[in-house]
C-alpha cells in the first residue's frame, strides 16, 4: 500500500479541528449525504471504511493521528487477525525503557494505536506555519454537521467569487467560516489506488473518509442502533400487556 506524502497531504484536514464548532459558512448549507449509518436501524458500510481508513492511511496519517484508534479495533472493519498484524507492523512504535532506562522503536503490534506523525506538539506546529494538526478520532463528533462537514469541506474548494481575494497562503473553501483556509486541497482525482477496484474520485474519496471518520468518533452506533430498537418493542409490548391488564382489571369490577 502506498503512502502519498506531498504538501497538500501534510497539510490535510488541519482545518477540521481549527477554531470553534465548524458549520457551513454564512448563507452556504453544508452539503448533505444519505449515510448509511444514519437512522434507528442505521449500519456502518464496511466496504466505505476499509476505503476510508486507506484514504486516511494514505492521506491523512502524514500528519494527522487517530489516538483512540488501536489497530485491533479494525477487526470491526472486517479485517482478520493477519491482516491487523501485517498492518501494524508497517508502522514504528515508540517503547519503553528497556532494561537500560532507553526508549526505543519497535513494530507495531494489533494492541498498539495509531501513532502520531510527529513526535510531540511543538514538533507537529514547526511542521505546520505554527498549528499542530488535530487528531481526528472524535472529530466526526467534535463539529456540527459530523461526516457532513467533513464531506462538505474536503469537496468545498473551487474558485473565489468576484472581488473576493483570499490572504496570502489561504485558500477559498465554500463551506469553511469565513471561505478562507490554510490547508491546502488534500484530495484530487486518483490520489490513492482503492485496493477494491472502485474509482478514486475526489468526491468518493471525501464520502469514504467522512464514513471512516465517523466510525472512529463514534465505533459502538450501531450497538446503540440495536439497543434502542429492543428498547421501543419492549415498550410497545409492555404497553400492550399493561393495556389488557388494565381492560381486564375494569372489566371484572363492571
Amino acid at each position: 500500500m502506498k503512502r502519498t506524502l506531498t504538501a497538500a497531504a501534510l497539510a490535510a484536514l488541519i482545518a477540521i479541528g481549527a477554531g470553534p464548532a465548524a458549520r457551513a459558512a454564512e448563507g452556504e448549507a453544508l452539503m448533505t449525504y444519505n449515510w448509511s449509518f444514519s437512522g434507528p436501524f442505521g449500519r456502518f458500510d464496511r466496504a466505505a471504511l476499509q476505503r476510508g481508513l486507506q484514504v486516511y492511511r494514505e492521506i491523512c496519517s502524514g500528519c494527522h493521528s487517530l489516538k483512540y484508534v488501536a489497530f485491533r479495533n479494525l477487526a470491526a472493519l472486517g479485517y482478520g487477525e493477519d491482516e491487523i498484524k501485517a498492518m501494524s507492523e508497517g508502522y514504528t512504535v515508540n517503547d519503553g525503557p528497556n532494561d537500560d532506562g532507553d526508549m526505543y522503536e519497535r513494530p507495531g503490534r494489533p494492541t498498539d494505536y495509531f501513532p502520531s506523525p510527529f513526535a510531540n506538539a511543538k514538533a507537529a506546529a514547526a511542521a505546520n506555519n505554527g498549528a499542530a494538526p488535530p487528531d481526528l478520532s472524535l472529530m466526526a463528533k467534535a463539529r456540527v454537521g459530523g461526516p457532513d462537514y467533513i464531506r462538505s469541506l474536503m469537496l468545498g474548494y473551487e474558485e473565489p467569487p468576484a472581488g473576493f481575494e483570499p490572504l496570502e497562503g489561504l485558500h477559498y473553501n465554500a463551506y469553511f467560516p469565513g471561505n478562507q483556509i490554510a490547508m491546502m486541497p488534500p484530495l484530487a482525482d486518483d490520489a490513492v489506488e482503492y485496493t477494491d477496484g472502485t474509482a478514486a474520485t475526489t468526491d468518493q474519496m471525501a464520502t469514504d473518509v467522512a464514513n471512516f471518520l465517523m466510525w472512529t468518533a463514534e465505533p459502538n452506533l450501531e450497538r446503540r442502533h440495536s439497543l434502542g430498537v429492543t428498547v421501543v418493542l419492549f415498550l410497545l409490548v409492555f404497553t400492550g400487556i399493561l393495556y389488557a391488564a388494565k381492560r381486564k382489571v375494569w372489566s371484572d369490577l363492571h
